[in-house]
C-alpha cells in the first residue's frame, strides 16, 4: 500500500472507529462488552455489501437517476438493513438501557460505514484527500450517528414496555417506526447537498457527536438513578421475603393462590426460587452501580452457585408454574436484561478462571 493510499485509508476508515471507542469509554456502567461492540460493527460490514446490492437491483429497476435516488432511495434501504440488528437486540432483550442502545446504533453504522469506505478506496481511483475528509469524518459519522439515533428513539418508545412486567411482554414493530424514520430523515437531509460538501461534513461532524454526547450524559444520571431507586425496591423485597412477610403481602399471596391448584409443588420451593431470582437481580444492579463508580466488585463462584440453584429450582418447578410466578411478581424486562448480564458475567468469569 503507497503512502498517499495509506493517507487515504486513515482519513475514511479511522475516524468513525475513534469515536466508536471514545462512546465506549463513555459506557461508565461497562454494558456492552467490546467483543460485542465489535460484533455490532462487523454485521455492519455485512450490511453494507447487502445494501450494495439491494441499492443496484433497485436503482436498475427504477431509473429515478442517481441523484434522486441518493436523496430518496438509498436512505430508505441503507436505514431499514442498519436498523435491522438493533430491532433484533431489542427483540431479545439484550438492550436494557438507552447507552447500550445508542453504542449497538453506532457500532453496527461504524461498521457500515468502514465496509462502504473501503470498497469505493479500492474502486475509485480519482478521489482526492479533501473527498476522503468528506467520507471519513462526513458520510461515515453520517451513517453512526444515524442508527444511533434510532436506537435511541426506538429505546424511548419502547422504555414503557421495558418498565412493564416482563411475562406480559408483547413484541410491537410499530414502536420502531418513529427512529426509522428520523434514520432515514437525517441520510435524507445529508445526501441533499452534493455541491456543497465541507459545509455539510462540519455540520455532521459537530452536531452528530454532540447531540450523542449530550444525550449519553444524560441518559447516564438517568440510568444512575433508574438502578439505584430498583435496586432499593429489590432490596427490600428480599428482606420481606427472608424475615417471613412475603407470604403475608398481596403478591405473597397471589403466588400461593396460582400453584395451589398443582400437585407436587411445595411453598418452600416457590418462596426458594423468588428469593434466588430477587438476590441475583439485585446483585446484577449492585454490580452494574459499582461500575458506574469505579469500584472493585466482580461476579464469581457465589453467583454461579446461586444460578446453579434457581436452575435447579426451575427445572423442577417446571416452565408452566416458573411462568405463572413469573407473572404475579411482575418482574420487568430490565430485570430479565440485568440478570441475563450477570449470567453472562459470571460464565465469563468462569471460563478466565478456567483458562
Amino acid at each position: 500500500m503507497d503512502a498517499d493510499l495509506l493517507l487515504k485509508a486513515l482519513i475514511a476508515l479511522a475516524p468513525v472507529l475513534i469515536l466508536l471507542l471514545v462512546f465506549d469509554r463513555l459506557d461508565v456502567f461497562n454494558l456492552i462488552p467490546l467483543r460485542d461492540i465489535a460484533l455490532l460493527a462487523l454485521t455492519g460490514a455485512a450490511l453494507a455489501l447487502i445494501g450494495f446490492l439491494a441499492n443496484w437491483t433497485v436503482i436498475e429497476g427504477f431509473p429515478i437517476g442517481f441523484g434522486a435516488y441518493t436523496r430518496y432511495g438509498a436512505p430508505v434501504i441503507e436505514e431499514t438493513l442498519k436498523a435491522a440488528p438493533v430491532i433484533a437486540l431489542f427483540a431479545r432483550n439484550r438492550l436494557g438501557f438507552k447507552i447500550d442502545a445508542a453504542i449497538a446504533g453506532f457500532a453496527v453504522g461504524a461498521g457500515f460505514s468502514v465496509a462502504e469506505n473501503a470498497w469505493y478506496l479500492f474502486t475509485i481511483s480519482g478521489a482526492n484527500v479533501s473527498d476522503w475528509l468528506v467520507r471519513g469524518f462526513g458520510t461515515a459519522v453520517m451513517h453512526g450517528a444515524a442508527t444511533a439515533l434510532f436506537a435511541i428513539v426506538s429505546h424511548e418508545m419502547s422504555e414503557k414496555q421495558a418498565a412493564s412486567s416482563a411475562a406480559h411482554y408483547r413484541f410491537t414493530p410499530l414502536l420502531f417506526l418513529p427512529g426509522l424514520a428520523l434514520a432515514m430523515a437525517i441520510h435524507s437531509a445529508f445526501n441533499h447537498f452534493p455541491n456543497y460538501p465541507l459545509p455539510i461534513m462540519a455540520v455532521t461532524l459537530l452536531l452528530a457527536p454532540l447531540t450523542l454526547f449530550l444525550t449519553l450524559l444524560k441518559s447516564d444520571r438517568a440510568t444512575q438513578q433508574w438502578l439505584s431507586a430498583d435496586a432499593a425496591a429489590h432490596r427490600k423485597a428480599l428482606a420481606d421475603i427472608r424475615a417471613g412477610h412475603f407470604l403475608q403481602s398481596d403478591v405473597g399471596r397471589a403466588v400461593l393462590e396460582a400453584v395451589a391448584p398443582i400437585k407436587g409443588v411445595s411453598a418452600e420451593d416457590v418462596l426458594a426460587w423468588a428469593e434466588l431470582k430477587t438476590a441475583l437481580i439485585l446483585r446484577a444492579e449492585e454490580l452494574i452501580l459499582a461500575s458506574h463508580a469505579a469500584a472493585a466488585d466482580a461476579a464469581g463462584e457465589d453467583e454461579r452457585l446461586q444460578f446453579a440453584r434457581l436452575d435447579a429450582l426451575e427445572q423442577r418447578l417446571g416452565k408452566t408454574i416458573v411462568a405463572a410466578i413469573n407473572s404475579r411478581l411482575g418482574f420487568s424486562r430490565n430485570d430479565v436484561y440485568e440478570l441475563g448480564r450477570l449470567r453472562v458475567r459470571v460464565q465469563s468469569s468462569k471460563a478466565t478462571d478456567a483458562a
